[in-house]
């Protein structure tokens, strides 16, 4: 196996000093990532010292967990924004969010204006436990009313893992994929790092992502990359200068 060889870098040291960060849970208490302004902050200074410089974070919508509304989720943002400048921290922080492909979503971007993360692009994800059954259909209408969608975490998607294709055929529709810092250093498991190595051999890994929910998983930007692809990840990190605002 490839795993835990000597001569991998460690995963800090990929992050470059101007970092923009396109997936993240830092607003306090609305979903199940910071539980408050204090977190935030430790979370936020932590991530700094590592690279980051600027934060699109993206709350979770889901119907039936977290569902949060698009007014709610700009209040939030601006009552933390203003906390964060009361704290001196004037990191640029900006909001998105993080939309389950639910049975409720293609009536939510049919009716109103998502949240994106720059322009068109908007956040997706699916249930660990199976995709959508109508799930290109909502593709191709989120594509129809305007989005590009990318796909989160592709690499944890533990259905796929022995049926591939399915990630090319998504590419192949319009999806882009936003891989997870921390699969690379195998953090969830090493089937889903080996996946991720997958995706990145392919090159079918468009961004990266922290998907910080806490301080356990930042502390683990310290371990090493278990991956073969690692010169291809750090090439992917760079493609997040997109986002920059």
């Amino acid at each position: 196996m490839f795993f835990f060889k000597k001569n991998k870098p460690v995963l800090s040291d990929l992050i470059p000093n101007d970092f923009v960060d396109i997936h993240s849970h830092l607003l306090p208490g609305i979903d199940d990532g910071s539980k408050d302004i204090e977190t935030t902050i430790e979370m936020i200074q932590a991530l700094k010292s590592i690279g980051f410089s600027k934060f699109i974070t993206t709350p979770h919508v889901m119907e039936y967990v977290w569902k949060n509304s698009k007014n709610d989720i700009l209040e939030n943002h601006k009552k933390t924004a203003s906390l964060l400048i009361e704290n001196n921290i004037q990191t640029p922080f900006n909001v998105g969010a993080e939309y389950m492909m639910d049975d409720h979503f293609r009536e939510l971007f049919q009716n109103e204006t998502l949240l994106t993360l720059k322009d068109n692009f908007v956040l997706v994800e699916m249930s660990y436990i199976n995709a959508p059954l109508n799930l290109y259909d909502i593709l191709f209408d989120l594509q129809v009313a305007g989005y590009q969608p990318i796909l989160a975490h592709p690499e944890r998607y533990n259905f796929y893992h022995n049926n591939v294709k399915e990630y090319h055929k998504l590419k192949t529709v319009g999806c882009k994929f936003q891989l997870n810092l921390l699969s690379s250093v195998g953090y969830y498991n090493p089937q889903v790092a080996k996946i991720a190595d997958y995706l990145l051999e392919n090159n079918l890994i468009d961004f990266v992502g922290s998907d910080t929910h806490h301080m356990k998983h930042v502390a683990f930007f310290n371990n090493k990359i278990v991956l073969k692809n690692h010169q291809k990840l750090s090439e992917v990190i760079q493609n997040n200068s997109f986002f920059n605002f």
